[in-house]
């Protein structure tokens, strides 16, 4: 460890879809945390651990924050985000290009009490057809706040990542390291294997997904260089179900050899996985049900 070594949390922040979690798992070369094209792909707090000769640094991935609490899943989901901007060192707040709307202004005005820095991350530059366009649009953010700094990239194409990295080691504090230096993340292999298998279903499912949906681990066993996982996949109607199970079986199947894959490469072992698929009414609408099936725990 060097002299004046940097540890530190940092937030990622901003509505949802923005790229967050794409933005993590370039950060660490790894994929910590599920993507899809869908909104609130992300429901959990989940850190990423990047440690560096000079610097510790404790990425916290969060959820989308939304406007509207009509179910008690996206209650839950807000609290969590909301609740991580007042336990960190660092917030980015990532925002889409040379695209700012109402949800935009609205998480920017949450951060304007907080007394830590606040860097400013335009993300998908790479999708910015006229480039003409972005400097005027980084000169009208910047005059919204007094930013830390203004970073544009692309977590997609991992463009300009080293340069948002050394904004964020330069507002650390100085500090020792919080974890080990080859830990990645804080989350267990039982919870990262339930998130690939949701991450599936979001990507399988598409237009068509029930977001009433989620995905519990009922058994996780190692057994020598084996992990036997069973999992439980709860939906809100029959018909969503139906929808999950697919023509004779075929998307769950899709969808269980593609988890496999990555908790393999993930784990670094073989992986057997049975997937069930049950309907638990009601249940992103009941917060004891949510907190029973981990909803919440991460506040």
């Amino acid at each position: 460890m060097t002299e004046n070594f940097r540890c530190g949390y940092v937030a990622l922040v901003g509505r949802p879809n923005v790229g967050k979690s794409t933005l993590l798992n370039g950060l660490l070369g790894q994929k910590i945390s599920i993507t899809s094209h869908r909104p609130q792909t992300t429901r959990h707090r989940v850190l990423g651990i990047k440690t560096l000769d000079d610097a510790q640094i404790v990425y916290v991935d969060t959820p989308g924050l939304h406007r509207g609490d009509r179910k008690a899943l996206n209650r839950v989901i807000n609290r969590t985000a909301a609740d991580t901007l007042h336990a960190v060192d660092v917030v980015a707040f990532l925002v889409e290009g040379t695209r700012w709307g109402e949800e935009d202004q609205w998480i920017l005005d949450m951060l304007k009490d907080l007394e830590v820095p606040v860097l400013l991350v335009v993300n998908k530059t790479d999708t910015i057809e006229d480039k003409a366009r972005l400097l005027p649009h980084l000169k009208m953010l910047s005059g919204l706040r007094e930013f830390a700094d203004v970073v544009p990239l692309s977590a997609l194409k991992r463009d300009n990542l080293e340069r948002f990295e050394a904004c964020v080691v330069r507002l650390l504090p100085e500090a020792p390291p919080l974890f080990p230096e080859d830990q990645i993340t804080d989350r267990s292999e039982r919870f990262l294997a339930a998130e690939l298998i949701r991450e599936k279903l979001f990507r399988k499912l598409d237009q068509e997904l029930p977001y009433g949906m989620t995905v519990e681990i009922e058994q996780f066993k190692q057994e020598g260089n084996l992990r036997r996982i069973n999992a439980q996949i709860w939906v809100g109607r029959d018909s969503h179900k139906a929808m999950v199970i697919g023509k004779g079986g075929a998307l769950l199947k899709a969808v269980g050899a593609e988890a496999r894959r990555d908790m393999e490469r993930l784990f670094d072992s073989k992986v057997f996985l049975q997937l069930w698929v049950k309907v638990k009414e009601g249940w992103a609408d009941d917060e004891r049900a949510l907190r029973s099936l981990g909803y919440g725990d991460d506040q």
